[in-house]
């Protein structure tokens, strides 16, 4: 993963969006939106008890950058970043012990997104959990440390709406720029599994869930 700067601001309206539909992105890529709307209270109430087991942090990145998203990590190994490189750990490096455990609601939204999207039977053992704040960005990147690149994707977008950016299987494809709203869902996988993809500088707004927040859930089989 890579988290250079990315320019382009987009200033979000309502943090309402539609539900039910599904947008495709690209072949193997789709929007599936207001999927996650209705347990949101829930995903919530679970991702404080994951970050009171193990606190948000601002990872280094091994230039010795330091990540503008704050972040954790829940199942059975999470991702990490510092100077020696990015990996997948199944302990968390600040306290030694092994990352919280899934919770039940995380792995029903990540298996039922999935399947709808096309890939039923995905089993993810690792989530990202990462929250932004007004400016903070993630630059295009490929999510390739995963040892079964076979098993899609899964995002979930709660809070503040953001633009997300899906590109082509080079850095240099011009990225899709897409609005996710709370509660909307991405997935993607097969021919699109390995496509560049990041969040624009996401701007301020008052959600009425999480105020000046943006909290990501990213799904994946990283062992």
């Amino acid at each position: 993963m890579t988290f250079d700067l990315f320019d382009n601001l987009d200033s979000p309206d309502d943090w309402r969006g539609a539900t039910g539909a599904t947008e495709p992105l690209a072949d193997g890529a789709v929007v599936l939106r207001g999927f996650a709307r209705a347990q949101a209270p829930q995903l919530l109430a679970d991702i404080g008890h994951v970050a009171g087991q193990a606190p948000w942090r601002h990872m280094i990145t091994p230039g010795g950058l330091r990540m503008s998203v704050a972040m954790t990590n829940c199942g059975q190994a999470g991702w990490v970043s510092d100077r020696t490189g990015y990996r997948y750990d199944r302990h968390d490096p600040l306290s030694g012990e092994t990352w919280p455990a899934m919770p039940a609601a995380f792995l029903d939204l990540a298996t039922r997104a999935a399947a709808e999207a096309g890939f039923a039977g995905f089993a993810p053992d690792a989530c990202l959990v990462n929250r932004y704040v007004p400016g903070t960005r993630l630059s295009l990147h490929q999510d390739r440390d995963e040892r079964d690149l076979r098993a899609p994707i899964v995002s979930v977008s709660l809070g503040l709406p953001a633009v997300f950016l899906f590109g082509g299987l080079r850095r240099a494809d011009r990225p899709a720029r897409t609005r996710l709203a709370h509660g909307d869902v991405v997935v993607w996988g097969g021919p699109a599994r390995l496509a560049f993809h990041g969040v624009a500088p996401l701007a301020d707004g008052d959600h009425p869930l999480l105020g000046h927040e943006r909290i990501n859930l990213t799904f994946r089989k990283a062992l």
